[in-house]
């Protein structure tokens, strides 16, 4: 249990400084920053608490908020993905979730991809939605959620391959 706090903390705490230190000064074409800090949500344990997980999701948008200027903008995106989780695992695995053995890195290629992108469009459909706040921006909306959304699962998978434990 130790360990796996233990973690839990090092990854919330790396993704923070490599989201806010490196990742926000990034403008690919003037507008693409990268949100990689999702990929806490994507790894944190599936059958940990939920209430902590939630609180957790909350405090990680809160830090990113706060080094951004983004007015809690991140923290109810982190926060919507985080109450919505269960419901797309279901989606994508199926009842395989509710046994006890079942560990992401045990199901398939094909869905811990399905379920890393839906993570990243609830994400940023939210975050936009929030940040714009207009109908007439609705085109602008899509352009950002489709284009921050590809650069974001792209650095995503590449992180995920890099820090994922082998099996031999």
């Amino acid at each position: 249990m130790s360990n796996s706090y233990f973690v839990n903390i090092i990854r919330f705490t790396l993704l923070v400084l490599v989201q806010v230190l490196v990742f926000n000064r990034l403008n690919f074409f003037g507008f693409i920053n990268p949100m990689v800090y999702i990929l806490f949500l994507y790894w944190y344990p599936i059958k940990e608490n939920r209430a902590a997980f939630i609180g957790l999701s909350f405090l990680l948008g809160l830090f990113i908020d706060l080094f951004s200027d983004t007015m809690a903008i991140h923290a109810a995106s982190t926060v919507t993905i985080a109450y919505i989780r269960p419901a797309i695992m279901r989606f994508v695995f199926g009842v395989n979730i509710e046994f006890q053995s079942f560990r992401l890195s045990s199901s398939t290629k094909a869905q811990q991809f399905t379920f890393l992108a839906l993570l990243i469009v609830v994400h940023h459909t939210v975050f936009f939605t929030l940040e714009l706040f207009s109908f007439s921006n609705i085109l602008l909306i899509l352009k950002k959620v489709l284009a921050i959304g590809m650069a974001s699962l792209v650095l995503c998978l590449l992180f995920s391959s890099l820090f994922s434990v082998r099996k031999e």
